[in-house]
């Protein structure tokens, strides 16, 4: 497959608490650099996602007295997992992976960082109606095929490329470029909503040649 000037590729929260050692570590987190190095080589446009929380975000178990993590509850935009405490603004979890070295990233975009709603989608807040504005500067840019990678293959990354196919783009998810967390057969619920929406798998490789 090549690679062209309207494709841009997102690179979603690979970052220190979301791998292993961190407050919500996915296994094998870190395994995802590699590849996601090898792949930018190809790409003109790349955009990095940064999850982005406040202190007692709504999202975090702890903020919900005698509620554990990975619980669910209803808040109000719907269903909500509770998370640990994760990727808080400023903190060494929150920043990227030490790894990742793309410094030819234009866009950093933050989500997550409105304490009263989630946001796993690089296109939506978890209310699925806030936008990020991230359709907005895709298309001023021309950009209309959406190449994705990162942390996590079952939330972030799968929520953003449905999102993406949902606004009209093309989106082609780098499966071994991705991790998942699989909770509660998470994995097998995303990849029935891929093959519903439209969203493609390619591995790395398929790319590189």
């Amino acid at each position: 497959m090549d690679i062209g000037s309207t494709d841009v590729l997102l690179v979603i929260d690979v970052q220190n608490d979301f791998c292993p050692g961190g407050a919500l570590a996915v296994a094998g987190g870190d395994l995802v650099i590699q590849p996601i190095l090898k792949i930018t080589e190809k790409f003109e446009h790349i955009v990095l996602t940064q999850d982005w929380h406040s202190p007692h975000h709504a999202s975090f178990a702890s903020a919900h007295p005698g509620k554990r993590p990975f619980e669910q509850i209803e808040l109000r935009y719907g269903a909500q997992t509770l998370w640990p405490d994760h990727c808080v603004q400023g903190t060494k979890g929150a920043e990227f992976h030490p790894g990742l070295t793309i410094p030819q990233a234009e866009l950093i975009l933050r989500k997550g960082f409105r304490p009263e709603i989630d946001s796993y989608s690089a296109f939506f807040e978890n209310d699925h109606e806030t936008a990020t504005g991230l359709a907005g500067y895709l298309r001023e840019r021309n950009l209309n095929r959406v190449f994705l990678c990162g942390l996590a293959y079952d939330y972030c990354v799968g929520y953003s490329a449905l999102d993406a196919r949902r606004l009209g783009f093309e989106a082609i998810i780098f499966r071994d470029a991705c991790r998942p967390i699989d909770l509660n057969g998470s994995v097998a619920t995303i990849e029935s909503e891929f093959a519903r929406s439209g969203v493609n798998l390619l591995d790395v490789r398929e790319v590189l040649g």
